[in-house]
């Protein structure tokens, strides 16, 4: 008789080593505004997957890639000056 056993121990037993550390979430915090730009961007792209885009479509499309654009400079920006000796930016 084949006995069903559950892996809930198995795959449960690593849990506390596939936990994001600090330093992730912290990184994670910072490409937030760039995270949410490039949802933004990709909402305006799936509405005009079924139809053909409106003028109306194509403004919001150019209006969500210059704010994923804008956003992405903010950060490399953020993060060259941080990492320049000094603070010099």
């Amino acid at each position: 008789m084949n006995h069903v056993v559950t892996l809930q121990d198995a795959v449960t037993a690593f849990a506390d080593f596939m936990e994001p550390t600090d330093a992730e979430l912290d990184a994670i915090e910072q490409e937030m505004p760039v995270i949410l730009a490039d949802v933004d961007l990709l909402d305006a792209q799936i509405m005009t997957l079924d139809r053909v885009p409106s003028e109306f479509d194509m403004r919001r499309i150019r209006r969500a890639r210059r704010r994923a654009l804008a956003a992405r400079v903010a950060m490399v920006n953020q993060t060259a000056g941080a990492s320049l000796a000094g603070g010099a930016a």
